[in-house]
Order: structure tokens, then sequence, then C-alpha cells
């Protein structure tokens, strides 16, 4: 699976990317203990950022061939340091190279400093983002745990800043 494709996301890509982000949603559930709303969704105010053009918020798609294979949200495209908000491959496609590929994609669209948060309990999230931002900055890039914000008995995300 060697053909990806990375490209912007726009309102077009509507279906597509909400049934992405309740598989994205539903993953970090796990880590997160947050059940889905009556009706089945999560919060979605990310994705309606994304999809209503907010310039402050891009969306990229990502497929192999015909199918998506995932996706990444990026904010604060507007400040000195971008945010990789969310970011998600479907199972089959993990831990072939693809996710590595997808963020260099994404980041080179945006140059600059760059922040993206995990939580520590997400043990394949942690080794991939350590490895992320060694491959697209070598040494220079830090890691530090925060609260966040709106959830004080949470444990603490952890940031890696490139």
């Amino acid at each position: 699976m060697s053909d990806l494709v990375v490209r912007r996301a726009g309102s077009a890509d509507r279906v597509v990317l909400e049934r992405l982000f309740l598989m994205f949603r539903h993953d970090l559930s796990e880590y997160q203990g947050q059940l889905p709303r009556p009706d089945g969704s999560y919060r979605s105010d990310w994705l309606e950022n994304v999809l209503t053009g907010d310039p402050n918020w891009a969306g990229y798609l990502f497929h192999t061939g015909e199918n998506p294979v995932g996706f990444a949200f990026v904010r604060a495209l507007t400040e000195p340091v971008r945010v990789l908000n969310s970011f998600f491959l479907v199972r089959p496609v993990r831990r072939q190279g693809l996710g590595l590929r997808a963020v260099q994609d994404v980041v080179a669209q945006h140059p600059g400093r760059w922040e993206v948060a995990f939580q520590e309990s997400n043990e394949t999230a942690v080794r991939f983002w350590r490895r992320v931002a060694a491959e697209i900055s070598g040494s220079s890039w830090s890691e530090e745990k925060r609260p966040v914000k709106g959830a004080p008995g949470a444990p603490p995300d952890v940031w890696i800043s490139f």
C-alpha cells in the first residue's frame, strides 16, 4: 500500500470525514473513557471547524487508491505554533510507514513549529509520536505533560513539540 495520497479536505468530503471521525473518537474512547452520546455520536466540533472552513483549521484526507484510510486535522494555522489536533489511520494500514509519511506531508504544508498531544496510556501513540518527532526534527524536539483543559480529574496529556 505505498500509493498514499494526502490531500486537503473540503466540504465535499463531509460524509467520509464523518465516518472516519467516528472511528477515531471510538479509538480514543479507550484512553479517554468517553462514552458515545445517546445518538451514538461523539463530540464533533473539531470536525465542524474543518468542514466549515475556519481559517485557523485545515483538514487532510489520506487515501490509498480509491479507499480513504485516514485523516489529520491541524489547528492554530494563524499562530506561531501549529497543532496536529487529530490524526487517524484505519487499522489495516497501521504499522506500514504510512502514518509517518502522512504526518510528514501534512507538516510540509505548514512550515514552522508544531505540537501534538496524546495520552500516556496509549503506548502505541507514545512510540509513534516520539518516532515522528525524531524523524522530522532529529534531536530538536521536546516532550512535556500538561493538564487537560476543562477536565480537572483527567490524567495530563503528553505534548511533543518539534
